[in-house]
């Protein structure tokens, strides 16, 4: 009927490594034929990067006339590195997948195969990369299976420098310079701040928002971050401005007051409770209490200690927890909590990723201050 078709060698690569005289049977016959495309897949994933280099080099070789296009299956993370193996040896076309969606461990994912063309085999392709992560965040969406946050190219933190030692190396003429850059594909470079961060990687983030500290303040800032680092591996920028303000509006050094271990009981049926052990100037004191919430246990046992010693306490204004944008689980809240103490009102924060132990780091802050008499003259004023 003069219609011009493909053909689809179905498991051509198992067929290569047990039968290749068979594959050479057929296409003896098939190569006279009106076939547009002979596809050759790896369809179990079994291939290695030397294997598809020798065996789409055999049929190049025997069928030069002919366009082979090369289809090949990640079950053994060697997709993409295969798909540079088969162009090497001649195969004129490639299969590739927006995200690496496929059957089982998918298929080569078209993003790191452009980057692979352009970068290392010097060819070029009708691919906009600069349009890359947008449609592959639409597919993201439709499809509902998530990108992997380390995937190459579109992956979340794949522009991300976590080492500060990388970040110092940005500054310094791009000592660490990449043809893969971020710019490419419509990204920016981050600099995460963690366990591992220095002062460049916080520096570089303070650009971002337009924040400028001091060096004192500075080595303060990231010896927080350092010690928040110990809890999670990455601080987001949008949670720096949080640690800032806890670091440099409520950091308390010398500690009269010290919180020495608590306790959160959380049971169906049964009212919170909690147990908490403190130090105050050398003495430990224990008490254990019920609330209608978990705080509320903790601010029950703290007043028991208190009444015990018969010390004033403040009363609690306000209680209010921020929580960066974004929507993460892991992400730290900041509490901040409002007190009313001998006429005076203030404010005293808190930060970590549970919100509870984040009012627990904002009272003993409050308390330090009422120990130490340092309780400010006029109320806080939130940035």
């Amino acid at each position: 009927m003069g219609v011009t078709v493909n053909i689809y060698l179905e498991d051509w690569s198992n067929g290569m490594k047990d039968s290749e005289e068979y594959i050479y049977h057929l296409m003896d016959k098939l190569q006279h034929q009106p076939i547009r495309r002979f596809m050759l897949p790896d369809t179990l994933g079994i291939l290695n990067p030397d294997k598809t280099k020798e065996f789409v080099s055999k049929m190049v070789t025997r069928y030069p006339q002919l366009h082979f296009d090369f289809h090949a299956h990640n079950d053994y993370d060697l997709a993409v590195a295969n798909v540079y193996e088969a162009i090497k040896a001649g195969a004129k076309g490639v299969h590739v997948t927006m995200n690496g969606l496929g059957e089982r461990a998918g298929n080569a994912s078209l993003t790191s195969v452009v980057a692979l063309i352009h970068d290392h085999l010097n060819q070029e392709t009708n691919i906009n990369e600069n349009n890359v992560y947008y449609v592959s965040k639409v597919i993201e969406s439709y499809s509902g299976v998530r990108i992997s946050k380390n995937m190459p190219i579109i992956g979340d933190n794949v522009f991300t420098q976590v080492a500060g030692i990388h970040a110092d190396g940005d500054k310094k003429n791009k000592l660490y310079h990449s043809n893969l850059s971020p710019e490419r594909f419509d990204r920016a470079r981050e600099y995460a701040l963690g366990k591992t961060s220095g002062k460049a990687n916080i520096m570089n983030n303070l650009i971002a928002l337009g924040i400028e500290l001091d060096d004192e303040s500075m080595t303060k800032v990231t010896a927080r971050i350092i010690e928040l680092g110990d809890k999670k591996q990455i601080v987001s920028l949008d949670e720096l401005p949080y640690i800032i303000s806890d670091v440099l509006k409520n950091g308390m050094e010398d500690n009269n007051i010290q919180m020495l271990n608590y306790s959160f009981t959380l049971t169906d049926g049964l009212r919170p409770s909690a147990t908490v052990k403190i130090s105050i100037n050398g003495e430990v004191y224990q008490q254990t209490s019920v609330g209608d919430g978990q705080y509320h246990a903790f601010s029950k046992a703290m007043y028991k200690i208190y009444r015990l010693l018969d010390k004033p306490t403040p009363e609690l204004v306000d209680y209010a927890v921020v929580i960066p944008p974004g929507g993460r689980t892991d992400a730290f809240v900041q509490t901040i909590i409002t007190w009313k103490f001998e006429g005076k009102t203030f404010k005293t924060r808190g930060l970590d990723v549970d919100q509870t132990v984040a009012a627990v780091k904002a009272t003993m802050k409050m308390l330090n201050m009422v120990e130490s008499g340092n309780v400010p003259s006029i109320r806080y004023i939130d940035l």
